[in-house]
């Protein structure tokens, strides 16, 4: 069973806890400007939203990138980049219509949300179970856009 991120807004407080267990479980520091899962500010409504890769079914940034660095990995269903092969082009940056693919400078290279390999440091560290690690059929693209029309009406 393929499991993916659930992200469920309306329970996030802000804290950045993911954004720091992130950080340091790929990047080996705490520091929320290297994470691959972000978390976005409705200054106005006092509203936080994490957002990072939905790992879509159709995915331009795999499709897009020019030296194949970018491949499905077959356990966790997650859109891995391999680094080794990434050259840096940022081709896949602008593919992702959501833009969570991301230049980190200091490699040179791209990073997105691979999923921890199948164990979410995020998910462990949401003291409020915004984010979650579900069956894939219970998240994804019609979920986002279900919130998304919800969102909108009110």
């Amino acid at each position: 069973m393929l499991r993916s991120l659930q992200l469920e807004s309306e329970k996030c407080t802000g804290c950045l806890q993911c954004e720091m267990a992130c950080s340091y479980e790929n990047e080996g520091v705490f520091n929320p400007s290297k994470s691959r899962i972000k978390v976005f500010t409705f200054h106005e409504e006092g509203r936080f939203a994490p957002y990072t890769c939905s790992q879509c079914a159709e995915a331009w940034c795999l499709h897009a990138c020019p030296v194949d660095a970018i491949t499905i990995n077959p356990g966790t269903g997650a859109k891995d980049v391999s680094e080794d092969v990434c050259v840096g082009c940022k081709v896949c940056t602008i593919a992702c219509p959501f833009g969570t693919v991301n230049y980190n400078a200091d490699s040179g290279k791209v990073i997105k949300c691979d999923l921890c390999g199948g164990d979410p440091a995020c998910v462990e560290a949401c003291p409020t179970e915004a984010i979650t690690y579900v069956d894939a059929s219970n998240a994804g693209m019609d979920r986002m856009r279900a919130h998304a029309a919800q969102t909108i009406k009110s």
